[in-house]
Order: structure tokens, then C-alpha cells, then sequence
């Protein structure tokens, strides 16, 4: 893809005051769904049945059509278009990617989820995430949220305008009073996925680290205190890091699975974080972790990276836009020209088309999920926007 494409692609999506799409768990945002998600969270083996019928609609008969669907925002998506916008803003200083940028950000202060200490933001819809785990469109999350601090610390960074300061200031409130403690002891500490004990989830940790790094430059009266925490934090995922590199989504729960992009966003967070704070060691471990994603999830002769090395539950989905756009993200960060180049290639070749961008290929190798922003469009175009080729 030639720079000049890669600018209008971007352009597409983000350059648009509504940003409403349709997204790949749609089907599992219907109260039909959530009853079979729910079921099959309580009992695998009686809800495999109604949850394969479920999947297989959803992929092989409705993809297209859509029905008894609707399109919605998601603050992800709003939060990585301002991200994409202020780098490639960076670049040539285009205006309009700045009003676009704003228009983004204060979407998300007008949409945060309430009755919390500070701004904070989730899904935004229902989610059945495991057996007796469910939360509303209403909760936060500290894997979300920081897609919008970063934001907002992006504006502040690029512009040198202090308007949003506040914002991240009352952002520091939700971690420092909402998210809370799963575990800790005088070296480590692992915070929750949202605003309750509700489980540990090794890049939920990564996403808190990452969140406080940016608070440190708020707050230079509490120095020691965040960077205390930080510290803490990084040991915790160091000692959940397994001796081949890799990490389990909950290293607690030995049903675990080990997948594409949340190992990248581990080591996302982790690079970034070092950047902030120096963390002892923080680069073998990202490394160990990085030769992990390459020798284990890439596949030769697609020249794709696969969903899983470990997986808990069946999948029909062969090839995921969402793990090879944060593969291609983390390898801008860490300077792999040659798998940049690669990736860029092949995710060009196979997910995008000329009127848009799929999120899937099939086990059939038919492409769907066609222009799907949170999941995972705008994760891609994120990545195209650090790129330094253009």
C-alpha cells in the first residue's frame, strides 16, 4: 500500500463526526445471545450446541446481511481514530486531523460511563464474560480506559494546549478508586479488570502499569508513590511471564488461554511503560515475549499470525485482523523493519479492499466482518499511522 493510500484509508474512517458501525459480537450483544453466551459460561458442554448454531449464523448467513442487528459507537474505536489522527498530525501538521482528533475526544468525555470517581470507559455494551460474570454497557474497564488517557495525553503532548488536564486528572481518580486490588505483597501487585475484585487478567496488570506512567506526568508531587506502583506492577507481570516468554490471560486460572493480540498488548504496554519508567530488565522480558509471538503464532505459508497457541474453546475464525494490527503496531515500536514491511504487505493483500477493511477469514478462507471499527479496523489503522515510511 502506497503512503498516499494509506493516508485516504485512514481519512475513510476517521475523518467523519459518527463513527457507528457494526461489530463482530453483535451476535452476543442480542438477548438471544447473551442467554447462550451465559449458558454456555455456566456449562460448557450443554451450551456448545446453541452457541455453534449462534456462531455459525452469525459467520456464514448473517454476516453480510446483518439482521436483527444494529450499528453503534464504541469508545475504543473513537479513542484509537483521535490516536491515529494526532500521529499522522505529527507528520504534516494537516489541521483537520486536529479538529477531528477533538471532535473524538470530546465524544468520549461526553460518553464515559457514570457514577464513578472519575471518567472511565468500557465496552459499552452488555458482555457475558464468564460463568457468573456479567457486566452492563455502564462499566469501565481498565483494559478501555487507557486507550482514552492515552488519547488525551497524546493532544496535550502534540498541541502543547492544557485544556484536557483535567480530564486526565479526574481519569487517575477512577484507577486510584475504583479499580481495585486482586493481589499484593512488598514486591508485586495485580489490580482488576473493572470496578470490582472480578478476576485477573495479566493484560488488564499491563494496561494499569501503562495508565500510571502517564499519570507521572500529572502528578509530580506524588513521584514516589506512582512510581512505587509501577514498579510493583511490572514485577507481577514479570513473574507471570512463562520461561518460554508467553503469559496466560489469567495466570490464575489454569483453564487459561494464550492468544495473539493480548500478548501484543502486554508487550505494547510494557515497551511504552519502560519508555516512561526505567524498568529493570523490561527489555529481555519484551524481547523473550516478542521471539515467543513470532515463533509460535505465525504461520509461513500464509505469512499471517494465527488467533491462538493455547486455546479453551473452538473458534471458526482461521485469521484475525485484530492480532495481525497489533502484531504490526508492536513491530513498528520495536523497529522490526522486516516484519513491518511483511505484515504490511499481506494485511494489505488480505483484509482490505477497495471499499473497505474485513476483520476475519474464515476456516472456509472467506472474508467477514467488513468494516468493523472496534474489532478491529481502527487497531489497524492505528498501526498505519506510526508507521515511519511516509
Amino acid at each position: 500500500m502506497e503512503d498516499k493510500s494509506i493516508y485516504r484509508l485512514i481519512e475513510t474512517f476517521c475523518l467523519s463526526d459518527s463513527l457507528e458501525c457494526y461489530d463482530p459480537y453483535d451476535v452476543w450483544m442480542t438477548d438471544f445471545g447473551i442467554r447462550v453466551k451465559q449458558l454456555y459460561n455456566t456449562n460448557a458442554l450443554l451450551g456448545l450446541i446453541p452457541a455453534a448454531v449462534v456462531t455459525i449464523w452469525d459467520q456464514f448467513f448473517n454476516n453480510t446481511l446483518r439482521i436483527g442487528y444494529k450499528k453503534q459507537e464504541y469508545p475504543t474505536a473513537r479513542a484509537t481514530a483521535a490516536l491515529a489522527l494526532l500521529n499522522l498530525y505529527e507528520k504534516n501538521q494537516k489541521e483537520e486531523y486536529l479538529v477531528f482528533a477533538r471532535k473524538h475526544i470530546n465524544w468520549l468525555l461526553d460518553h464515559s460511563c457514570k457514577g464513578y470517581s472519575g471518567l472511565c470507559w468500557g465496552l459499552g455494551f452488555k458482555w457475558a464474560a464468564g460463568d457468573g460474570l456479567d457486566y452492563d454497557e455502564n462499566t469501565p474497564f481498565s483494559t478501555h480506559t487507557p486507550y482514552v488517557l492515552e488519547a488525551l495525553h497524546k493532544y496535550v503532548e502534540v498541541t502543547g494546549d492544557v485544556t484536557y488536564i483535567s480530564q486526565i486528572k479526574s481519569v487517575f481518580e477512577f484507577y486510584e478508586n475504583d479499580i481495585q486490588t486482586m493481589y499484593e505483597d512488598d514486591e508485586s501487585l495485580a489490580t482488576s479488570y473493572g470496578p470490582e475484585k472480578d478476576r485477573l487478567v495479566t493484560n488488564a496488570v499491563s494496561y494499569t502499569l501503562y495508565a500510571y506512567t502517564i499519570f507521572l506526568h500529572y502528578f509530580p508531587e506524588k513521584e514516589a508513590e506512582l512510581s512505587h506502583k509501577i514498579r510493583k506492577l511490572f514485577t507481577f507481570i514479570r513473574n507471570k511471564q512463562r520461561s518460554d516468554g508467553s503469559w496466560l490471560y489469567e495466570p490464575e486460572n489454569p483453564d487459561s488461554f494464550i492468544d495473539c493480540f493480548h500478548s501484543c498488548f502486554i508487550l505494547k504496554n510494557l515497551y511504552k511503560a519502560n519508555r516512561a519508567v526505567a524498568l529493570s530488565g523490561c527489555s529481555d522480558l519484551v524481547n523473550l515475549g516478542y521471539q515467543y509471538i513470532k515463533a509460535n503464532f505465525y504461520t509461513s505459508n500464509h505469512q499471517l499470525f494465527k488467533r491462538f497457541t493455547l486455546s479453551n474453546k473452538p473458534s471458526i475464525i482461521k485469521f484475525d485482523l485484530y492480532d495481525n494490527a497489533e502484531m504490526l503496531h508492536l513491530a513498528i515500536l520495536l523497529d522490526d523493519a522486516t516484519m513491518v514491511s511483511n505484515l504490511h504487505s499481506t494485511i494489505g493483500r488480505k483484509f482490505v479492499v477497495k471499499n473497505g477493511v474485513y476483520s476475519a477469514i474464515d476456516i472456509l478462507n472467506s472474508r467477514g466482518n467488513k468494516n468493523t471499527l472496534r474489532w478491529a479496523v481502527m487497531p489497524y489503522l492505528h498501526a498505519l499511522s506510526a508507521m515511519n515510511t511516509y
